[in-house]
């Protein structure tokens, strides 16, 4: 989509529609002044490149430009919803699939799938990403890096098994924003995001996105998200417009202090097992440049020995806040069975910020120490 490089795509893909002012203003109108024609013709709206504005449903100027600098970024054609479960609802009312590949991932994509089989009927099934894809209408949903856990999954692998079915390859890639990887690359045919999380970066604003090849197929999704009413609200476009300018300084960051924590982490007494993309087997083959996955991910779990532990980290930390979600500039952990009744409840996600390593490493020894020196009181 664009030949310059992130950073300068990130700041310069919306140019052409820069007013006087250096940032883009906050505009919360709902709707817009029509425009006479000397011949007494209406001028027609053109989703693509709207040259006036009718109504924020379809597009304001924030929108536009919003989509332009994500579409940039990520190398497809960008549309943005309300939240990443309707960017998700969006994808399956355009596909709609007979039957869905999905396994594991992220616990509200999975209940959306659940409404879409409930609404479409019986007819539709859910198989396994490791079942044989056999059927024309089929949609694999691959997360990768993969929620909670912060593992890759080889996309070639999913790939080749799709090609015989000709199905969608939709991949969410929320825990990968560029310049940690593309999808694209890898053979998706959607790639979709949470955008609430690194896009946003700043906890403030929900946001999904959906990402395609083709001008025809986001003009569908237009159609779709419009009469569904599943575009986001003018301020959520302006503030992740916003945090866009400076995701390609934020990611990486995250992504090389999360890798490190990650693997400080592994081995110590007080956990039972470390999750992350560079401690998986086969992660070299998967992990570092050129390869699916350039570095990270920041956001990963780690596994401890007994549920009280868990339950009680979270609250021993100073630089962490105890909450759910990911992606943000301050890093996050959270007992994740609290926000995911199906987790075991001796999982915790941790979403590394933009602090300093040494900082944060300091902080989780403090407070792993902490919860073991109680563990050890208490079965005295």
């Amino acid at each position: 989509m664009s030949s310059k490089k992130l950073g300068t795509s990130l700041l310069h893909a919306d140019d052409s529609h820069e007013r006087a002012e250096v940032a883009p203003s906050i505009s919360l109108s709902t709707t817009f002044r029509h425009i006479p024609s000397a011949d007494s013709e209406h001028v027609q709206f053109d989703p693509v490149d709207p040259k006036t504005h009718l109504y924020a449903r379809y597009s304001t100027p924030i929108l536009y430009r919003l989509e332009k600098v994500l579409s940039a970024a990520i190398g497809g054609h960008t549309i943005v919803y309300g939240s990443g479960l309707s960017a998700a609802f969006g994808v399956l009312m355009h596909y709609q699939p007979e039957v869905i590949a999905i396994t594991k991932g992220y616990h509200g994509v999975h209940l959306v799938i659940e409404k879409y089989v409930q609404l479409k009927g019986p007819q539709n099934k859910l198989i396994d990403l490791t079942e044989p894809f056999t059927h024309p209408k089929t949609l694999a949903w691959v997360e990768t890096p993969l929620n909670p856990t912060g593992e890759v999954r080889d996309l070639t692998f999913c790939l080749s098994a799709l090609l015989y079915a000709k199905g969608i390859l939709v991949v969410d890639s929320t825990l990968a924003p560029p310049p940690l990887s593309d999808p694209f690359k890898w053979g998706a045919d959607v790639i979709m995001h949470s955008g609430t999380k690194y896009f946003g970066g700043h906890s403030d604003a929900l946001m999904g996105t959906l990402s395609v090849r083709s001008l025809e197929t986001w003009k569908s999704l237009w159609h779709t998200r419009t009469y569904l009413g599943l575009v986001p609200g003018s301020m959520e476009q302006w503030l992740v417009l916003r945090s866009l300018r400076t995701l390609h300084l934020r990611v990486p960051k995250q992504a090389e202090t999360g890798t490190k924590i990650a693997q400080w982490l592994n081995g110590r007494k007080e956990i039972e097992k470390v999750w992350h993309a560079s401690l998986q087997e086969g992660a070299d083959g998967l992990i570092g440049k050129g390869k699916q996955l350039e570095a990270g991910p920041a956001c990963f779990s780690i596994y401890m020995k007994d549920k009280d532990a868990a339950a009680r980290l979270p609250f021993t930390l100073k630089l962490f806040t105890p909450a759910t979600s990911l992606g943000g500039v301050e890093s996050l952990i959270e007992q994740r069975a609290i926000s995911d009744p199906t987790a075991d409840p001796r999982l915790v996600r941790l979403s590394i910020g933009v602090e300093d390593f040494e900082d944060l490493r300091a902080d989780l020894e403090q407070g792993l120490e902490a919860v073991h020196s109680r563990s050890g009181r208490a079965k005295l």
